[in-house]
């Protein structure tokens, strides 16, 4: 993961990239706790939570956009197209929620991955979507409106079967684990802290 740079560090920006930090080196899967606690520090609310998302899916959106360019064939070349109309509709539909809400989108930042080879989209594909799924299992208990809570599930099911859809074109199992682990504060600080920049 240490070839993602996220520039222009947003609160939203801040917490994707610890969130992929924490990924990369734990498992995608560790990044429930932190995203909870990281939520939790900065207040709250729906459209935090919201923000939060939307900055994750714009990483997602352009992840995809960016893999089109590469020779990608086969299998690897459809589910970038698909998952990336996907997620532009996640970004869409996560701008207006917050535009509903009385708030106010956060900005897209810039993303460079580091991507040349299919072997590269299909382990950064792997990661940004398991970050996905335990990004969102990490914010949905902070989530104080069912309608919001409903659509964020509605998301989360789809980042898990594109998870689960990479992972088995990889030649891997598309779901490894029955349970997601949890890391203490501590190691997920030690985890974060040499991806952030400011």
């Amino acid at each position: 993961m240490e070839n993602i740079e996220i520039q222009g560090m947003s609160r939203g920006a801040f917490l994707v990239r610890g969130a992929l930090a924490t990924g990369a080196a734990y498992g995608a899967a560790s990044v429930t706790p932190w995203v909870t606690g990281a939520l939790a520090q900065g207040g709250g609310g729906d459209v935090d939570i919201l923000n939060f998302a939307l900055t994750l899916e714009y990483l997602e959106a352009d992840f995809y956009k960016q893999a089109q360019k590469l020779s990608l064939k086969g299998q690897y070349k459809s589910l970038a197209k698909d998952f990336g109309d996907h997620e532009s509709q996640h970004v869409d539909a996560l701008t207006a929620t917050i535009k509903k809400l009385g708030g106010k989108p956060a900005k897209m930042p810039t993303f460079a991955f580091g991507m040349k080879t299919e072997k590269d989209f299909a382990k950064l594909a792997i990661t940004l979507e398991d970050t996905g799924v335990s990004a969102y299992n990490g914010a949905a208990p902070m989530i104080k409106s069912m309608e919001v809570l409903g659509a964020a599930g509605s998301i989360v099911q789809v980042e898990a079967r594109h998870a689960a859809a990479v992972r088995h074109a990889a030649g891997g199992p598309a779901a490894p684990n029955a349970f997601d682990p949890t890391l203490s504060e501590d190691e997920v600080l030690k985890a974060v802290q040499p991806f952030v920049a400011s």
